[in-house]
């Protein structure tokens, strides 16, 4: 087994603790030049905070099979879509002019959770069908299927695990969002991308503001488990690989 995933456990601790660490260093920077509101809005959407979770992805795919130089994740993210012309993805892999894999590595941190579990939704879900109808009209020369992945971490808090009320003026929601809290909604959200197959895989993590310093997180569901995302994407690589 490689090393990589041998400490994954400890590995993805220190991410989750980087995590909350640059972004309380973001806030406050940004708390002392007068623009508190920026600060929360940026300690929020900055990728910053991700970095060490995706440089955990990458020596991940590189002991797969992976060489450094074909992936990604600093500059030059961008892929062409079929509705719009390009979108910039978060850590990507492209070996001799093939799109192996692409992946969104997002994140949400409270007051606002309505609004931002919006946006982030409707993100994905058209990031996804903007790269299949792009790989179906031959975007990426590609002979074997991208691997996608959906990644997000959630803050666990008071507000993001109680029951949120859905308004229904004109037909009932589905039965499992009724009284969902915005961490059951991002829970199935992640759940659904991967069995309507607009995603190959998906791990979802949550963890508290104070405990997130030390690295603390939770996998709500199994199945979104952060080591089967890896175990998936690890695989990917060693199948294009053996397709070369």
């Amino acid at each position: 087994m490689a090393k990589t995933m041998q400490n994954i456990e400890k590995r993805l601790r220190e991410a989750i603790a980087f995590y909350w660490q640059t972004r309380e260093q973001q806030q406050s920077k940004q708390n002392r030049g007068g623009r508190s509101d920026q600060g929360a809005r940026s300690a929020v959407t900055g990728g910053a905070q991700m970095f060490k979770i995706v440089h955990l992805l990458t020596d991940l795919m590189i002991e797969a099979g992976a060489k450094p130089e074909e992936i990604f994740h600093n500059k030059t993210l961008e892929l062409p879509g079929f509705f719009r012309p390009t979108k910039e993805w978060d850590l990507l892999v492209i070996r001799e002019q093939q799109l192996v894999a692409a992946i969104e590595a997002k994140s949400q941190v409270g007051p606002s959770f309505g609004n931002n579990f919006n946006n982030r939704t409707e993100e994905a879900m058209g990031s996804a069908l903007d790269l299949w109808t792009a790989f179906r009209e031959g975007a990426f020369n590609s002979t074997v299927r991208p691997w996608l992945g959906y990644l997000f971490l959630l803050e666990d808090c008071p507000r993001s695990i109680r029951p949120v009320r859905t308004r229904e003026p004109h037909f009932p929601v589905f039965p499992e969002f009724k009284n969902a809290s915005y961490a059951r909604r991002y829970e199935l959200f992640c759940r659904k991308l991967v069995r309507e197959r607009h995603y190959t895989s998906a791990a979802f993590l949550m963890s508290p503001r104070r405990g997130g310093l030390k690295g603390e997180y939770t996998e709500p569901a199994q199945d979104l488990a952060f080591h089967l995302f890896a175990k998936s994407l690890a695989a990917q690589i060693s199948i294009y690989r053996e397709n070369k």
